[in-house]
C-alpha cells in the first residue's frame, strides 16, 4: 500500500519474535501505511533485519529500545511518538504471525467510522489452538466483564485492536502498571471506565507450533500470577467506581453497551 494515513497507523511491538517477523511486517505493510515496529530490546538480531526492511520505505518505521521493557512499555513508546506527529489511532498486532493482517483495512475502516470507540478483535480459534490457552482466557474475560459491568468487552486478551491514542496515553502515563503482559486486558477495562466504548469484530488467531516457526513468551505461572494481581487491582478500582458504572448503565439506552 502506498498511501500513508496521517491519522491511523499499525503498531507492532516485537521481542525476540522468531522467524515469522519479517513476513508479518511485510503482510501488514501490504495492507496499510504507515507501519511502525517497536523492537523491545530483542537479542535475536531481528532489529537489524527490520531496519534493513525499512530502509528506503517511507511507510515503515523501526524504533529500537535498548532493553526489554514489556509489551505495554513498547506500545506506550510508539503511541507517544505517534501522537507527537499527529496520529490519533493505533492498530496493535503481534509480530509472530498470529494476527490476521488481511483484516487491517476492515478494522481501520471501523475506527474511521466511529473514531471515539476502541475496535477489539474477538478471536476465532482454529482446531489446533492449545486448549489451555483457549480455556484459560475465559477467566480473564469473565473478570474483565465483571469489572466493567458487562459493558461489551468481547475478549480482554486478544491484542489485535485499534486504540484511540489520546485516552490510552491518558490512562497509561500516571499508571505504573500496564507495562508487560498485563497491558491488553487492563487497557480495555480502564478505557471502558473512561467512557471509551468497545466495538467487537471477529478475527481469526493462529497459534504456530515450534516446528512451524512459532515462538511463545507466555509463561503459565509467571503470567497468570501477573493477571491475578492485575485483576485484584482492577476489582478494587471497580468497587470504587461502582456507583458511576451503575449510573452509566442505567442511563444507557436499552440494547446499547458502553
Amino acid at each position: 500500500m502506498s498511501d500513508l494515513s496521517t491519522s491511523h497507523f499499525v503498531l507492532i511491538p516485537s521481542y525476540n519474535p522468531g522467524p515469522k517477523v519479517l513476513a508479518t511486517v511485510r503482510a501488514a505493510r501490504a495492507q496499510w501505511a504507515p507501519v511502525w515496529v517497536v523492537v523491545d530490546g530483542s537479542t535475536d538480531g531481528s532489529a537489524e533485519q527490520l531496519k534493513t526492511l525499512a530502509a528506503g520505505d517511507p511507510g515503515m518505521k523501526v524504533i529500537v529500545l535498548p532493553e526489554n521493557r514489556g509489551k505495554g512499555s513498547a506500545v506506550l513508546e510508539g503511541i507517544e511518538q505517534a501522537a507527537a506527529q499527529g496520529f490519533t489511532h493505533a492498530l496493535t498486532m503481534d509480530s509472530d504471525g498470529q494476527h490476521p493482517a488481511d483484516l487491517i483495512p476492515a478494522f481501520m475502516a471501523a475506527s474511521v467510522a466511529e473514531p471515539q470507540k476502541m475496535v477489539l478483535g474477538k478471536p476465532v480459534f482454529d482446531d489446533d489452538a492449545p486448549a489451555l490457552r483457549v480455556n484459560g482466557r475465559k477467566v480473564s474475560n469473565g473478570w474483565a466483564n465483571l469489572e466493567t459491568l458487562w459493558m461489551g468487552i468481547g475478549d480482554s486478551l486478544y491484542g489485535f485492536r485499534v486504540y484511540p491514542i489520546a485516552p490510552l496515553i491518558k490512562i497509561m502515563r500516571p499508571n505504573r502498571f500496564m507495562r508487560r503482559f498485563d497491558f491488553d486486558p487492563e487497557a480495555v477495562v480502564r478505557l471502558c471506565w473512561a467512557g471509551v466504548k468497545p466495538l467487537n469484530i471477529d478475527a481469526p488467531v493462529r497459534y504456530f507450533r515450534a516446528d512451524e516457526g512459532g515462538v511463545s513468551h507466555f509463561r503459565y505461572l509467571r503470567d497468570n500470577s501477573l493477571l491475578t494481581w492485575m485483576h485484584t487491582r482492577l476489582f478494587l478500582g471497580f468497587l470504587l467506581r461502582l456507583p458511576q458504572l451503575i449510573w452509566r448503565r442505567l442511563s444507557t439506552p436499552s440494547g446499547k453497551k458502553c
